[in-house]
């Protein structure tokens, strides 16, 4: 009893400071969500018509949208890179560590100025990309005014920015597994694609889980891609979750009514977090599939 007690004395500092940088302002914006306020104006009590009026907003649900189908474009798309990468690096292919360099060198850009390169890129008008497009007698890419091509754009930047790291990630989960599992299933002819499929995946499901969870939560954050390369239009279709909190908190002062969304996108990431925790749970402590 009393080592646990020192053990506890120990962790305290950590716990303390997690409820100061954490807790208290999430406590403060639960309850700022609760009451109608902005700049100089005393909070007013009004319950729960903050979220009432954020969940009867057709905006509201269009940036759901939004944010759901370019986050599962984004992870799914970006953890599909980073296996077949993973397992291409880990093969002993030449040039591997110049490769690997290329690869996890978008990490080190910051996202603010890698949005401004791609928008001068994509520039329907004087950029290379649209450019060469037009010299091989390709339409432009009309993400200015289309909805979707710019949502496409969007998912692409982000692929870009983090697929380093899930590549890191899984490269280093890939490059610990045993070579002898490998050259037992050569020597019973299994073919590069059977290793793959029964022991590279498999072995590699705990890590992949991990970056999943970490890439959804991160993901559902977007804000960077959309609001620097668009704006959220035109006429706000491209808005995504975060960009929609941004605009009622600093254009239009509705701290109430940003706290509420910023609380239903914490339930949400929750919800998604929970689900792969449970997974994750289950095949590394259980061994369950």
């Amino acid at each position: 009893m009393g080592r646990r007690f020192i053990y506890l004395l120990m962790a305290a500092p950590v716990q303390v400071l997690l409820l100061a940088v954490i807790g208290m302002p999430a406590i403060y914006v639960l309850w700022l969500s609760l009451h109608k306020t902005a700049f100089g104006q005393v909070p007013e009590f009004v319950g729960l018509a903050n979220y009432g009026f954020v969940l009867s907003d057709p905006y509201f649900w269009r940036a759901f949208v939004n944010t759901f189908v370019v986050v599962n474009i984004v992870v799914y798309v970006e953890l599909g890179l980073a296996v077949l990468m993973a397992t291409l690096f880990a093969s002993g292919m030449p040039f591997r560590r110049l490769l690997i360099s290329i690869v996890i060198a978008p990490y080190a850009v910051s996202e603010v100025i890698a949005v401004v390169i791609w928008k001068y890129m994509l520039e329907p008008d004087v950029g290379p990309v649209s450019a060469i497009l037009a010299s091989l007698g390709l339409p432009e890419l009309a993400w200015t005014t289309d909805r979707w091509a710019a949502m496409t754009m969007v998912a692409l930047l982000s692929i870009w920015l983090h697929l380093p790291f899930s590549f890191l990630i899984l490269y280093s989960a890939r490059i610990g597994l045993p070579k002898d599992l490998y050259e037992s299933a050569a020597t019973d002819g299994a073919s590069a694609f059977d290793r793959f499929r029964y022991i590279t995946v498999p072995l590699l499901m705990p890590a992949i889980l991990v970056a999943l969870m970490f890439r959804y939560v991160f993901a559902f954050r977007l804000f960077a891609e959309v609001w620097l390369l668009t704006g959220g239009g035109p006429a706000r279709q491209t808005e995504v979750l975060a960009t929609y909190l941004y605009r009622h908190a600093f254009r239009y002062q509705e701290f109430g009514v940003a706290s509420a969304i910023g609380w239903l996108m914490v339930l949400a990431t929750l919800l998604i977090a929970s689900g792969y925790l449970r997974a994750m749970y289950k095949r590394m402590l259980t061994g369950d599939a």
